[in-house]
């Protein structure tokens, strides 16, 4: 059992350094823009996606103050995980700032797997809220309610109700019993 928590910690640690590197920080504007443009295509895209094979979602989308767009949140982990993914907050479908998400986790975790995150902020209240934070963080700052689709393809009108409002996409479509409750946004400048 020892061997295994080393193991594990060696795993952890290995992840989460794997970003880290000696080399000088030769980051300049124009890289800056184009990562910006690239996540932007992306954004969009993701939205496409989600207008496809969630019904309903676009006139959703288009009701909310603001919608914080991950395109992929990826996640790994073997017995400690984690996720990290980089977004944007669009109001009136126009990027208004850039965020992350990272969570950690414990538990029965093995692999990896990669997701697109929506949170839609159904009132101005809830979005003024969001902005204002320095770190905001899921289910502790406010809770988020995962929109489920009925047998009949349509949104549950009953949780559209809510002040925040979320969806997760992968490959196969609409993830069920996901909680994003934990991943902290942070902004992002770059």
């Amino acid at each position: 059992m020892k061997m295994l928590k080393t193991l594990v910690t060696i795993a952890v640690a290995a992840m989460l350094t794997a970003g880290c590197t000696t080399t000088p920080n030769t980051v300049t504007e124009g890289s800056l823009d184009a990562q910006r443009v690239s996540l932007d295509a992306n954004v969009q895209s993701a939205l496409a996606s989600l207008a496809t094979q969630v019904p309903n979602s676009r006139d959703l989308v288009r009701k909310a103050r603001g919608v914080l767009v991950f395109p992929s949140v990826v996640s790994a982990g073997l017995v400690i995980g984690g996720s990290h993914g980089r977004g944007a907050l669009l109001t009136n479908g126009v990027t208004v700032g850039y965020y992350s998400s990272t969570a950690v986790s414990v538990g029965l975790l093995a692999g990896a797997d990669s997701k697109a995150v929506y949170v839609l902020f159904m009132t101005q209240e809830s979005l003024d809220k969001f902005r204002a934070s320095k770190g905001w963080t899921a289910g502790a700052d406010a809770s988020v309610t995962l929109l489920k689709v009925g047998a009949d393809g349509a949104i549950d009108t009953q949780t559209v109700q809510a002040p925040i409002v979320g969806f997760a996409l992968t490959n196969g479509g609409l993830m069920a019993n996901l909680s994003i409750d934990g991943s902290k946004f942070s902004k992002i400048d770059f």
